[in-house]
């Protein structure tokens, strides 16, 4: 699991694998989402702006895990 700072309270998804270095552009999340491949604390995730926030962990499967750390 690879932790990935953030610099505010709440991040939205899409957002937050750009910060990642996950994706390069935002378009790049919807066939991650349409292949049923991100979830967020153990739940499917399918809403590119779902709201994350820290201590959240998020897992792209065949890519890799990350947990939000906040301020």
């Amino acid at each position: 699991m690879k932790n990935i700072e953030i610099k505010t309270n709440m991040i939205q998804l899409d957002q937050f694998l750009k910060w990642a270095d996950v994706i390069e552009s935002g378009g790049q999340i919807r066939p991650l989402l349409d292949e049923k491949r991100i979830f967020v604390n153990g739940a499917l995730c399918q809403a590119k702006r779902k709201q994350l926030h820290s201590g959240d962990i998020v897992e792209i499967k065949g890519i890799g895990t990350y947990k939000l750390i906040g301020e």
